[in-house]
């Protein structure tokens, strides 16, 4: 991210902000790490769910994360509407691999 910061900033400040920016990029570090680690989860279930032929989707689990997200996101001070978005958009993408995975593995059992 470029932002254009006056020249005549004042030293502490600027080491102020390098220093939050610097806790910033490690936070997302840690954010995309663990979503990395979610999906390998989610992968998992997946394939459980096509050997299985359960549906990719479980509006009932859906629900009940969604529920405890906007708790979660209460007690920490963090917008549970954000928090909500943020789920229902990470759920779309699991049901989409689950998806893809389903059909893969329907391929495979023509074969």
């Amino acid at each position: 991210m470029s932002t254009s910061e006056p020249l005549d900033i004042d030293e502490s400040v600027h080491a102020e902000l390098i220093r939050l920016r610097e806790s910033i990029d490690n936070i997302d570090a840690a954010v995309v790490h663990m979503l990395a680690e979610r999906f390998k989860c989610t992968q998992q279930v997946g394939h459980l769910k096509a050997r299985h032929h359960l549906p990719p989707a479980d509006a009932a689990r859906e629900a009940r994360q969604i529920a405890r997200l906007r708790e979660l996101a209460e007690s920490a001070k963090l917008d549970p509407a954000f928090a909500e978005k943020l789920l229902n958009f990470i759920i779309a993408e699991v049901i989409r691999h689950h998806e893809t995975i389903a059909y893969k593995e329907q391929e495979q059992d023509q074969s």
